[in-house]
């Protein structure tokens, strides 16, 4: 199933664009087959065939469900998956993720781009799912940025909503978000929102990034939908959340890391947004072993 979502601040699907994923690992596969695979097809003719298991090597949250099932079909449709976790779902070290049969040349040509993703979706997910637990607060929700790796940003925010986070906006072209060289350009917050107030459509929502209280301020009376705190201490944070409307969405964000998230617990604000899910994480260790 195809499903299309609008992707804001808070933003959230169990299901990415299938047609968008079948492009990208077509991309990424001829990228690392080229020609063909040498190694595979001077060992093995067309007619060989086998089993590999995928296997958690460490603790974590799996991400990656239908990278392993696209990903072979688009190498030989006769590849059968059969699957043993879904895209969410604990994992254990040992602990047996799928099991993928057919011909052995395709099997070993689409290992290395399937275990390259898996271990760094699964990677994002698990630390996403490690913040939503350190921050421990059913108002504030944690959502992730625009610092992903490029190419796999569709891929990555996936794995961030499969950790129990949110999304941010998806690109340039999805809301907007008005930083401080655009307040510094344009002279004030309230000429800025004008100008895109004049041009924009009724449904595209405007943030604002603010550093002080005179800017929340201005920000407020400008009618904006969305004001974040940016690199605020979590007294700061308390202090600028009773200025805003219950209408406006706050968010903060900058300086904030998983040893001082639980700091930001009670503040009252909608979002937290943390570069470090997906520009900073550590891939989770994953591996795929051929059954004899």
């Amino acid at each position: 199933m195809i499903q299309f979502t609008n992707y804001t601040v808070g933003g959230r699907s169990d299901e990415m664009n299938s047609l968008h994923v079948k492009e990208q690992l077509l991309t990424f596969l001829k990228e690392d087959i080229g020609s063909g695979d040498i190694s595979s097809e001077f060992v093995f003719n067309h007619h060989t065939q086998g089993k590999v298991l995928f296997v958690a090597k460490a603790d974590g949250i799996f991400c990656g469900k239908d990278i392993i099932i696209s990903a072979y079909q688009l190498l030989d449709e006769q590849i059968q998956v059969k699957q043993f976790v879904e895209d969410g779902d604990k994992i254990q070290k040992g602990e047996r993720i799928a099991e993928v049969s057919g011909n052995v040349i395709a099997l070993l040509s689409g290992e290395r781009v399937i275990l390259n993703l898996l271990q760094r979706l699964s990677g994002i997910a698990t630390l996403t799912h490690q913040a939503v637990t350190v921050l421990a607060d059913s108002h504030t929700r944690i959502c992730d940025t625009r610092k992903t790796t490029p190419g796999l940003r569709m891929l990555e925010k996936y794995a961030v909503r499969c950790g129990g986070g949110y999304n941010h906006r998806f690109g340039l072209y999805d809301a907007i978000m008005l930083k401080d060289n655009h307040l510094s350009f344009a002279g004030s917050i309230k000429r800025a929102v004008g100008n895109v107030r004049e041009k924009v459509g009724h449904t595209v929502k405007i943030q604002i990034e603010v550093e002080t209280e005179d800017q929340v301020l201005e920000a407020v009376e400008a009618g904006v939908d969305i004001i974040m705190f940016d690199n605020c201490s979590p007294d700061k944070v308390k202090v600028f959340q009773q200025l805003v409307p219950s209408h406006i969405v706050t968010e903060t964000s900058g300086g904030i890391h998983l040893e001082n998230l639980a700091t930001y617990r009670n503040t009252g604000v909608d979002y937290i947004s943390l570069g470090f899910l997906t520009h900073s994480v550590p891939s989770l260790d994953i591996s795929v072993d051929a059954i004899n």
